[in-house]
């Protein structure tokens, strides 16, 4: 390459070097995380995991871990929507992590990048869980709505691995948390419209088979966009499989229902997500959430 080119090349790599650092550094300090680290790069694009770490956590220990993604219908949507969460399983003694992922207005993306990021997240977790201090049999994911959906498809989903990684380390966690997950892309699902005839290929709900993790599902009664018998549907296929699915329906409540500030069911959901971890031996002693009566 010419000389006089270069120079304003790798000037402008490294400005957007130097920015894409700020970026990632006011997030940690917005969410409240240990630190963040890149789990993807694609093309100029880097996708960050924030890490939420127990006080007193060492490289040494093989601690349980989950990762939360975020909703916002595919398009739109912040990590730190679940950073309440991932700080109290760090509490509770769990290196949690809220994981970035390619949406379509910022990356002009389908669902279908949205599931390969997912993957590539937890694999990368599971890859680096040595040097992480994590157990890599004891990985959950979980998310809301739009991002329920990327947790649960890491869980239930053969394909949509994305090209050139290690196949060899699994991408599928170990237990699922899901928020009003949208887990049905079918003609009478939701998001049908964005992967039409490609349905089955990236919907849980077709693809629930004896390997689906262990699976607690949150729900309002009232929720516009996941029908309570859609959840009913999808545990009882997870029974009929062989698999666990705890569903927990909230009388009255809508979408959202459950993230912090929408009244007390934050505390009762991460309450039931706690005894849920707990039975799994992800978690040990009592929840240390307070719920008001």
């Amino acid at each position: 390459m010419n000389k006089a080119l270069l120079l304003p090349l790798l000037l402008i790599l490294s400005t957007r070097t130097m920015a894409l650092a700020e970026d990632s550094s006011a997030n940690e300090r917005k969410f409240g995380c240990t630190r963040s680290e890149v789990y993807k790069t694609v093309g100029d694009v880097q996708l960050r995991l924030y890490i939420f770490e127990p006080q007193g956590h060492k490289t040494t220990d093989s601690r349980p871990a989950a990762v939360f993604f975020f909703g916002g219908g595919w398009v739109g949507g912040t990590p730190g929507q679940f950073a309440p969460h991932a700080k109290y399983l760090a509490s509770r003694g769990m290196v949690a992590m809220v994981a970035d992922y390619r949406v379509k207005s910022r990356h002009k993306t389908t669902p279908f990048e949205c599931v390969k990021d997912g993957k590539s997240a937890v694999r990368w977790i599971r890859a680096n869980a040595e040097r992480l201090g994590i157990d890599p049999k004891r990985i959950a994911a979980g998310g809301g709505s739009a991002g329920g959906h990327v947790a649960a498809a890491t869980g239930a989903l053969p394909g949509l691995e994305e090209e050139g990684e290690d196949k060899s380390t699994s991408s599928k966690p170990g237990a699922l948390l899901l928020f009003n997950p949208v887990y049905d892309n079918g003609p009478t699902g939701y998001g049908y419209e964005r992967v039409k005839d490609r349905y089955k290929e990236i919907s849980p709900m077709h693809n629930i088979d004896k390997n689906t993790p262990p699976t607690i599902v949150f729900l309002g009664s009232n929720d516009k966009l996941i029908p309570v018998a859609t959840a009913e549907k999808y545990k009882a296929l997870m029974e009929k499989a062989g698999g666990r699915c705890d569903l927990h329906v909230y009388e009255g409540k809508a979408h959202g229902f459950f993230n912090l500030g929408r009244g007390d069911s934050y505390a009762k959901t991460v309450l039931e997500m706690d005894k849920f971890l707990q039975s799994l031996g992800f978690l040990e002693g009592k929840a240390t959430i307070k719920v008001e009566n």
